[in-house]
């Protein structure tokens, strides 16, 4: 069963990122057009569950499929969609995950808002600090029910999003 912690913001994600940007660009290659460390893990300060958020954007989302065999070779399992359309998703780490891949097409409008979330956290500190103790809080109250971390922190991931997108728009 994997548990859910939350630790305190560590400088080696930015090279656990970089590591990981590297073996994907050899992956993808020519398809890939961008790569952005997103979710908390990118956010200085920011406690968070010490997974890296890798946000790529390639240029025809169909053509990711394609890539499963290669994905797994670097140690990936390819999840498909996951729920989300126009999405590819891959996981690292099995119960002790350590990386999440989430590929979108350019101009998936997913791109602006995971941007734009973590953009506006990173120069709002106050909403950082809000967000990182409700999210250890969280994490101590559930540390056997992802689920339940999950919906705990939904209203004040809407209400960052909300004005994230807003600030990030004008």
């Amino acid at each position: 069963m994997r548990k859910v912690e939350v630790t305190k913001y560590n400088e080696e994600w930015i090279s656990l990122f970089k590591e990981e940007v590297h073996k994907l660009s050899k992956v993808f290659g020519d398809e890939l057009i961008d790569v952005h460390h997103i979710g908390s893990t990118s956010i200085k300060g920011m406690k968070a569950k010490p997974i890296i958020d890798i946000l790529p954007v390639v240029k025809d989302i169909k053509r990711i499929d394609g890539y499963d065999n290669a994905m797994v070779s670097i140690g990936y399992e390819p999840k498909g969609e996951n729920g989300i359309p126009k999405r590819r998703y891959f996981q690292k780490g099995g119960d002790q995950r350590t990386h999440h891949v989430h590929i979108y097409e350019q101009g998936n409008s997913e791109i602006e808002r995971h941007l734009a979330f973590r953009d506006y956290l990173r120069t709002h500190p106050e909403d950082v600090i809000k967000y990182g103790n409700i999210k250890e809080k969280l994490s101590k109250q559930f540390p056997y029910d992802i689920e339940s971390y999950i919906e705990g922190k939904e209203k004040i991931v809407i209400k960052i999003e909300r004005k994230a997108l807003a600030w990030y728009r004008s």
